[in-house]
């Protein structure tokens, strides 16, 4: 299938399809007309990789599920760089929401201050 079609059946952009290529994620045959001509798996595998890019990993990280992208991603058994990987950016995130908590909590503070000082 030619690119607009493989964004069409993956609600990506072929713009993103094509970033995927060339960052070595996702490859294609070019037909003499210089058209990319994917096979059947790569909508699988741009769907594992927009599914991996939407719990927070980086394309780096996702470079560590090559081996099961084209598959079920989440059935397949963990390899440990792929667990490190995930646990890495389970911590950053933690990280990222404890900070986000802390500054919601101040500037909810400082709301309530300011309306206990608001003249009726």
């Amino acid at each position: 299938m030619r690119v607009g079609e493989l964004a069409a059946r993956t609600g990506c952009s072929t713009r993103s399809i094509r970033y995927y290529e060339q960052q070595g994620l996702l490859t294609s045959e070019r037909l003499p007309n210089g058209y990319r001509v994917y096979e059947a798996s790569a909508v699988a595998r741009v769907a594992n990789i927009r599914r991996l890019l939407s719990l927070g990993l980086v394309l780096a990280d996702v470079r560590c599920f090559l081996p099961c992208l084209d598959g079920d991603l989440f059935a397949a058994a963990p390899g440990r760089t792929g667990l490190d990987v995930v646990r890495r950016r389970l911590a950053e995130l933690t990280e990222r929401i404890e900070a986000l908590t802390e500054i919601r909590d101040d500037l909810a503070h400082q709301v309530d201050l300011a309306t206990a000082r608001v003249a009726d």
